[in-house]
């Protein structure tokens, strides 16, 4: 039986040491710069389908021809996104499936988001706190409550399904006392079915060079499953209500 931990409230317990005064401001100096320097050059427009569909044929020669160099740098690409709770993810995926394939990508996926909201997750606990409770005070309620009960069981339950935004869970729950192995592994296996259908999306619409491929039978089940994914969180909030 999983043991029970405690709520937001409490001080937080971990083995490892917060870092110092000077560390913590130059962490949080470097923090504030990346995320600056996303926004200031605009980093962002190249996370979307249109750029995407514009550089295709680039990625697809860079990716055949650096294959090695490409699992790297999807992999830094997406730890950073996530690390530093940048927008993007979805499309991110997609490009991981398009380029990767559904079950590479899922994997490079898994291991970038995991890492990455690792990263977030810590930050939240010894850099922060202040800031996330202010930030995302709303929502430290029902996470707190869910936490409470079993924070494993909980965390597994928001990867498999979305009911808060995925950067937000990362931040909020630096702030409880979940073990961080616990966090990774739910994380780790929470993440895995939303990533493949993405990854499986990204394949299927990258296959895609007419409007009448889009008929095929490849994509038409990728767009189910997307829809069918969308709906998880609604279902879940019905079935919950009505029990």
């Amino acid at each position: 039986m999983i043991q029970r931990e405690a709520t937001m409230s409490s001080p937080v317990s971990t083995t490892a040491a917060p870092p110092s005064g000077a560390a913590k401001i130059l962490m949080v100096a470097f923090i504030a710069v990346a995320v600056g320097a996303f926004a200031y050059f605009d980093l962002g427009r190249f996370l979307s389908l249109e750029a995407l569909k514009q550089h295709r044929d680039q990625l697809l020669a860079f990716t055949e021809a650096h294959y090695a160099a490409s699992l790297a740098l999807f992999i830094l690409a997406y730890v950073a996104m996530t690390g530093l709770s940048l927008p993007g993810a979805v499309i991110l995926t997609l490009t991981g499936g398009f380029l990767f394939g559904a079950v590479v990508g899922t994997l490079l996926v898994n291991v970038g988001a995991t890492a990455g909201s690792t990263l977030a997750f810590l930050a939240a606990r010894y850099l922060l706190r202040d800031w996330v409770e202010e930030k995302f005070g709303a929502w430290l309620g029902p996470l707190q409550e869910g936490f409470a009960k079993n924070a494993f069981s909980y965390l597994l339950t928001l990867r498999l399904i979305p009911l808060f935004p995925f950067f937000a869970v990362n931040l909020v729950s630096g702030l409880t006392r979940m073990r961080v192995g616990s966090y990774v592994a739910a994380t780790a296996l929470g993440i895995i079915p939303g990533s493949f259908v993405y990854a499986y999306a990204g394949r299927q619409l990258g296959t895609i060079n007419s409007l009448k491929e889009i008929a095929s039978p490849n994509v038409i089940g990728a767009f189910v499953l997307l829809g069918m994914l969308a709906l998880v969180p609604a279902i879940y909030k019905k079935f919950k209500g009505a029990s």
